[in-house]
């Protein structure tokens, strides 16, 4: 990890430092945090990347079912929540190690307003929910194109 805030932005490490308190609290505080019961809650990498017509939100969950995840709007946020199931063989019960989480999971990512929240569409492929959120049409860039017969330029 790169502390040295002058050699990127505030943001990014801003965002970085955030993520690091996180994982430390869900590695002491495992119960903790929305959807926790009784299992280490866990909560899904998200990317969001604005593009000229909305919104394109990644968020992985590999190993969950599409259909044991909700996704829905409410207040100006996007919620996603939902649980990734334990896939336990109880005939071997000798276990080296466990790390991957399992149980529910919460996320509440706030949209900005000039978004269409009737249009959103959500699909899921190779363990990657790909959530598009698009733009209200009046506030899309518009382009304005060049008439090519004005020698001025």
């Amino acid at each position: 990890m790169n502390f040295t805030p002058w050699r990127r932005g505030t943001v990014d490490f801003i965002d970085q430092m955030r993520q690091e308190m996180e994982q430390v609290f869900h590695r002491f505080f495992p119960e903790q945090g929305p959807g926790a019961r009784g299992k280490a809650a866990w909560s899904p990498q998200i990317d969001m990347e604005e593009t000229d017509t909305g919104l394109v939100i990644k968020i992985d969950m590999p190993g969950v079912d599409a259909k044991d995840v909700e996704i829905a709007f409410a207040e100006g946020s996007l919620i996603v929540q939902g649980e990734r199931k334990e896939e336990r063989d109880e005939t071997r019960k000798t276990f080296h190690m466990v790390e991957r989480s399992v149980g529910r999971f919460y996320r509440s990512i706030p949209l900005p307003p000039a978004t269409d929240p009737d249009k959103i569409q959500a699909q899921a492929a190779n363990g990657v929910l790909t959530i598009t959120v698009p733009k209200i049409p009046e506030v899309q860039p518009k382009k304005i194109r060049i008439n090519p017969q004005s020698s001025g330029l």
